[in-house]
């Protein structure tokens, strides 16, 4: 019986971990990497743009 009650509090323990801690980590990350992606992205696109008018002149 206590070996059931001690897979129980551990699937528990388990399942608080991973929704207060590890998800919010994954989802912080996630967030940042979108960040830096755009800010590349619109330095991608400057620098094509001045790249593609100055030698047009």
């Amino acid at each position: 019986m206590s070996r059931v009650i001690m897979l129980v509090l551990g699937a528990l323990l388990g399942l608080f971990v991973l929704f207060n801690f590890v998800l919010p980590m994954i989802m912080g990350l996630l967030k940042v990497a979108l960040i830096i992606g755009v800010v590349a992205l619109l330095v991608f696109i400057a620098v094509t743009l001045v790249g593609k008018s100055s030698s047009s002149r």
